[in-house]
């Protein structure tokens, strides 16, 4: 399974953004989308899930989409949060937050915990747009990247 990791996109889809979501299976967006068209655009390509960001306001996107992402598949407990000091690591295999704008990957050194931050493909700080990707199979992480666009 193929996870797209997205965040901050802050009401704006790049061209190059899009083109790289092709063929996900799953879009994870860590907050701060700020359009509800750009929600149903990338609800097009494959399911999403997504938490709520600072500038988000619950009501353009449904019941389902709150402050905080919790959801199980490929065999792993995920937890999706705008801010990483609200990520609680041990409650979930991987840990997905947005807001810095600077991307990353780590895993936790002590609860072992995939932990990334993909960056935004529109407004970055500190280096060039990015997205991450997170490949999954046999109920674990074979691969997780920066992507930069």
């Amino acid at each position: 399974m193929r996870y797209d990791i997205i965040s901050d996109t802050h009401g704006f889809l790049e061209p190059d953004l899009l083109d790289q979501l092709q063929g996900a299976d799953v879009i994870v967006h860590a907050g701060d989308i700020c359009s509800g068209a750009d929600y149903r655009i990338l609800q097009t390509i494959a399911p999403v899930q997504m938490c709520l960001g600072n500038n988000d306001w619950a009501y353009e996107y449904g019941p389902e989409v709150k402050t905080r992402k919790v959801f199980f598949s490929s065999g792993l407990r995920w937890q999706v949060v705008h801010y990483r000091q609200h990520l609680n690591l041990l409650k979930c295999d991987v840990a997905i937050c947005g807001h810095t704008h600077r991307p990353f990957v780590e895993r936790d050194e002590w609860t072992g915990t995939l932990v990334m931050n993909p960056g935004s493909p529109t407004y970055p700080r500190g280096s060039k747009p990015s997205m991450g990707r997170i490949l999954c199979e046999d109920g674990r992480v074979v691969d997780a990247q920066i992507i930069e666009l």
